[in-house]
């Protein structure tokens, strides 16, 4: 055995202990950190071979362990900014050098430009609703941009298009003269028509208001043995209620030139739509063609009824910002309405533990921890994002305090065996005196 060989095997358990007490002290320092994951230090021994009676001591190196795949507590904030991610995942963020990285840090806030930071200076990336609804980019980060709150000012969407649901009698009185339907704008029209209006919404965010009536036009027969395709037609005529008479009984006759839409629509014998679910508005004063969808029509014995909703927003400003689990950011209006603004995606690696640690609690991939696959949250094992909430650091503050004692105990016995291993030398260099 050789002395000199026990004092480097006690300085290798002193590098060693003091290694363990570095990652202590980093977890400790970092117990309030938000999204914050415990590292720990892996100890393993160094063998030298040894011959005959004579035993050749080695050492112990370390290795740092991650533990990124453990759930931190999640605690609940008054921000809505405030973003914890409970299961499987990563928020995808960019520093200052434009290169995106992974976080669980999801304590954002607005900057001054209104992008999402968090308080490590990362901005958080998200799908735009610009083009429509956003589809991921699986293998990368393509498409990405900074999720963006600032919404001031005014907010106005064009009507495109309506539903409306609802029952037409089926003991209605059938109006055979087409010259008394409304579709005809006369001045006396028929009084056997039920009739609804509906507002929605032009290209500056005004309401405008639309009558529609419904008129039954028909009834077929039904000779045995099989009842007809068709048992009974309606007429839906549809006008602006700008352009209603007044000063007299009715609305009728319309000014601007009548209907701004009519159609034909069909019912099978059991009361359900056959035929004419879709009708169009056309509206020449507005400029805009909205798509009434009327599929939802039955015709029961039963009193008419009916209820139309429109798509389209009035001029509205925003009065709050909501993320709900599926990571989509919505502008909520002050008339109550919401718009979708972005989606916010979530990334994963085969390996998170082996991600690569960076400065401001951010990780990036790498040869062992696998590639990096992108995926909406609450689908192919991703988990849900908390609106509203926060993910503490998963350290155990006592178990932490007792590792260091440990190490602190460690490290003084084998500073003991080097002062051992140095008396001896003592020994030796006094024995040629």
């Amino acid at each position: 055995m050789s002395i000199f060989g026990s004092m480097k095997t006690a300085v290798s358990g002193m590098n060693a202990q003091a290694n363990r007490l570095s990652t202590v002290a980093d977890n400790i320092a970092n117990v309030n950190t938000t999204g914050y994951k415990a590292v720990s230090t892996s100890f393993s021994s160094l063998v030298l071979p040894s011959s005959g009676g004579n035993y050749n001591s080695g050492g112990v190196q370390t290795s740092v362990r991650q533990a990124v795949s453990d759930q931190g507590d999640i605690s609940y904030t008054t921000s809505t900014t405030d973003l914890a991610i409970s299961g499987d995942g990563f928020f995808i963020v960019q520093g200052p050098d434009g290169t995106p990285v992974l976080t669980r840090a999801g304590d954002f806030q607005k900057d001054d430009e209104g992008n999402l930071v968090n308080a490590a200076g990362f901005q958080l990336m998200g799908y735009s609703y610009d083009s429509g609804s956003p589809a991921v980019v699986v293998n990368g980060f393509d498409g990405l941009v900074p999720v963006n709150v600032n919404q001031d000012g005014l907010t106005a969407i064009a009507s495109t298009s309506g539903v409306f649901k609802g029952n037409l009698d089926s003991n209605a009185n059938v109006v055979a003269a087409a010259a008394s339907r409304p579709s005809a704008n006369p001045a006396t029209p028929t009084t056997d028509t039920k009739k609804v209006s509906m507002v929605a919404y032009d290209r500056l965010g005004n309401k405008v208001m639309y009558d529609f009536y419904f008129t039954k036009t028909a009834v077929a027969a039904a000779p045995p043995p099989a009842p007809p395709a068709a048992a009974a037609t309606w007429e839906v005529a549809m006008f602006r209620n700008a352009n209603a008479a007044v000063g007299g009984t009715t609305s009728f006759p319309y000014s601007a030139g009548g209907a701004v839409g009519n159609g034909t629509i069909t019912f099978d014998r059991d009361g359900k739509l056959l035929t004419g679910g879709a009708v169009n508005i056309t509206d020449g004063v507005t400029g805009q063609t909205i798509a009434m969808d009327f599929s939802g029509l039955t015709q029961l014995g039963a009193d008419f009824s009916g209820t139309g909703t429109p798509n389209g927003q009035a001029a509205t400003p925003v009065k709050d910002v909501t993320i709900d689990g599926d990571g989509i950011v919505y502008a909520k209006y002050e008339d109550g309405s919401t718009k979708p603004l972005y989606r916010i995606p979530l990334a994963n690696v085969a390996s998170p533990d082996k991600l690569t640690l960076m400065s401001g609690n951010v990780y990036s991939a790498n040869g062992q921890s696998g590639v990096t696959v992108t995926g909406f949250p609450q689908t192919n094992g991703l988990g849900t994002i908390k609106s509203g909430a926060l993910e503490g650091s998963n350290v155990d503050l006592a178990g932490e305090l007792t590792e260091m004692i440990e190490s602190q105990r460690s490290y003084t016995a084998n500073s003991k065996v080097f002062q051992t291993g140095s008396d001896i030398m003592d020994v030796l260099v006094n024995l040629k005196r």
